[in-house]
Parts: C-alpha cells; structure tokens; sequence
C-alpha cells in the first residue's frame, strides 16, 4: 500500500514523515495511477446501480453539507427505504457544482477493500477510505484540518490542494477544527507550505492537523481520500487507566467537603489519588503494560474488522472438510492459550475450547499455515477434519482460496 502513496522507502516515511509533515509524492514516482481503485466509471455504478443509502453518500458545496433529501429518496417497490441515493437527484446536484461524498468505500467496493485492508497490515492503525467527486472549478468544503491522517490519492482530473502549517498540532477526534476556526482564518492569509495541482497518479499525504482546502479545476475531480486513525499515547494512557477499575482504592468515594468548585478543598484529594496512581504504575508496571496492550489489541479488533467470510463458499467447504484447504481468516486477532489441561482460544467477541491434543493445530493456523485434514499437525485426518469443520463454521478459518 505505501509504495503506491508515498514516493520514498517505508523507514524514511515513518522516521521523517509519519505524524510529522507533509508528503507530496507525484505519479512520476509512483509505481502507476490510482484508477483500479475508484474511475468515473466505478462512480457512475456506485450511484446508479448499488443502491447506496445513508451515510454512505453526502453532498456537499462550498463549505456546507446538503439537506438529504436533496439527494436521497425512497428506492420503490420491494426495497421500501427512504434513505437510498436518487441518482437522478445527485445528477443535478452536481451539474450545479455539488461535491459526492461516497463515505466508507472500504465496505462497499472490493478493490478499496482490499486496498485498505494491506495498509492496516502495513500501517498497524484503523483505516478508512472515502472518495470526493467534485465538478469542474468547485469546491466542496472550506479550510479545515482533519482528525485523523490521510492520503489523498488522485485518481481521476486535476484539483488544487493548498496546504497551511496547523494550528493546533496533532488534534484529537475530541478537537475538530470547528473549534478553531479564528485561528485557522487567521492562518490561511500567510503563505501556504503547499499550493499544487494534483493530477491522475499523484498523490498526498496530510498528518492530522494540516489546514488545507482544494478546489477541481477545469475538469471532474476523483479522489481517495485514505484517512488513518493514528492510536496515540493517550490511548495507551486510557488503557491503563481503565485497569484501575477493577481496584477498590480508586472506587473509593473523595472525603466530603472536597467539592470540584472548592479548589481548596479538591486539590489534597487529587494530589493524594494521583501520588496512589504514581505508587501503582511504579508498581505493577508489568502488569498494567499487559492489560493495557490487550485492551488495544480488543479496541483495534473493534474497529478494523477481519477480511469478511462467504456464508455459502464457507458452509460448502465445512462440507468438505475432509479436503479442504485452510487459512486462519485474514486480521482476526486471536490468543491460544493452555488452561486446565485444555487450549483456549480466546477471540475478540467470544472463547472456544478445544482438547489439549489440538494445541499443535490450532498454533500452526494462527501463525499462517494453510493446512488439510491430512497435513494438520498433531491430529490424524478424522480428528483433524472435526476441528477444521468447527473453525470453518465459526468463522476462525476460510477455505484457502477464499481468503483475498
């Protein structure tokens, strides 16, 4: 994935670029253009035949969002829905200089969804692709920062992005630019650290925070906009938090008298539950760092879901366990572990347990092995086809040539 965005090696991206500045990489020194993923052929199909509904389109135009019933309607018989895209109504929308939105395009068209998919592997963050089709000589929203990272991916005409310095540098989701827009009115007078027209091919990425607005030129605009939701070290801090829950010390109500609005009052019972924390993160490091790395790991899972099973592909194959073909499915995050003389495995929503004897199985799926009844190690073929039959059915494992 990165080698299709940025126009230098993994380790200078990371080290010089990633969080921190801006990258423009051009279609010169990309491997090639970014129109298998989203054409205007691919849009008009969205539109016009996907049936897609709210909130997975909006339109926008000149800094406002529309009303949307200006472009959604109810989409007839057999599909009574009143949210469903009228593409005639986004027809004369955009004839009148609107902005398409198609939000969340990692959900509906497979070539995103598999392009989003690598750059979670790749980046170790969530990800999430939208597309901005904007007309000719328009422009869909006014200087803004983003919450989150992205690249913008040009895939189709020309539009021009101009880029200005934060003004509130690395801002949480908590922190949307609608609460500093004096200052950002105040920023973009100064010079811009980027003016460029973006063609077919180019492409830019934006670290969270970056003023920036761009208009289409003299033709139909499409973008990807890949927006990346960096995990941070207050995540990290929240996790850990979290854990002291489960302690009664901090359960504890504060002395009375110690009301928030009596500084006075409030400032001793804060100074001595904070010395409690310092005293238990000093402590039980080790173990706080453990928690908090698997509530991570669980938040990540929440929000970055594995590569989606075929419902009928998958029941046929269980069928057929006896020769199939298996792979642990792609991004499910899972712990085996050894409990009471059993294996656990332990999965983002649920445990199963398994017999001791397929502890050699079930380790060799979760780090990649593709594997048959009659190649699982540690089980004979009957043994090992009841276990690839139960991980098939609970969706733990997809037929081999399934998993994208």
């Amino acid at each position: 994935m990165l080698s299709r965005c940025v126009a230098t090696d993994t380790h200078t991206f990371a080290t010089t670029y990633w969080g921190r500045a801006p990258l423009l990489s051009s279609a010169d020194a990309l491997p090639r253009d970014f129109s298998d993923l989203l054409s205007p052929d691919a849009v008009d199909e969205l539109i016009a035949e996907r049936g897609v509904r709210s909130p997975f389109i909006r339109l926008a135009k000149e800094g406002d969002l529309l009303a949307k019933d200006c472009y959604l309607g109810p989409a007839g018989f057999g599909a009574e829905m009143p949210d469903q895209v009228d593409s005639a109504k986004v027809l004369g929308e955009f004839a009148s200089g609107a902005t398409i939105v198609l939000q969340g395009l990692h959900r509906l068209w497979p070539p995103v969804i598999d392009f989003v998919r690598q750059a979670v592997d790749e980046l170790g963050h969530p990800v999430q692709a939208n597309a901005y089709v904007t007309p000719p000589d328009s422009r869909g929203f006014d200087f803004h920062y983003d919450v989150h990272d992205v690249f913008v991916l040009q895939a189709s005409g020309h539009k021009r992005w101009v880029v200005h310095d934060p003004v509130h540098a690395h801002p949480l989701p908590s922190q949307p630019w609608t609460q500093h827009r004096a200052a950002i009115a105040e920023r973009v007078e100064a010079d811009p650290v980027i003016d460029k027209v973006l063609g077919p091919g180019d492409a830019l990425y934006l670290p969270r925070g970056w003023v920036h607005a761009a208009q289409a030129q003299d033709t139909t605009s499409i973008h990807l906009t890949v927006g990346v939701a960096a995990v941070t070290g207050l995540d990290v801090a929240k996790a850990v938090i979290e854990q002291l829950a489960d302690d009664e010390t901090f359960r504890r109500s504060l002395p009375m008298g110690g009301a928030p609005t009596d500084r006075d009052g409030i400032i001793p019972a804060v100074t001595k539950v904070m010395a409690q924390m310092v005293d238990r993160l000093r402590d039980d490091a080790t173990a706080l760092s453990t928690g908090a790395a698997t509530h991570l790991t669980r938040r990540h899972a929440e929000r970055t879901r594995p590569a989606a099973v075929r419902p009928l592909a998958t029941l046929d194959a269980a069928a057929r366990a006896d020769t199939t073909s298996v792979r642990w499915r792609h991004a499910l995050p899972a712990a085996v572990e050894n409990a009471d003389g059993r294996v656990v495995l332990r999965l983002p929503d649920r445990l199963m347990t398994f017999p001791m004897s397929c502890a050699p199985a079930l380790a060799a799926l979760h780090g990649g092995l593709v594997v048959t009844a009659a190649s699982t190690p540690g089980l004979d073929p009957a043994d090992a086809t009841v276990l690839i039959r139960r991980l098939l059915r609970e969706g733990v494992v997809v037929p081999a040539a399934a998993d994208r």
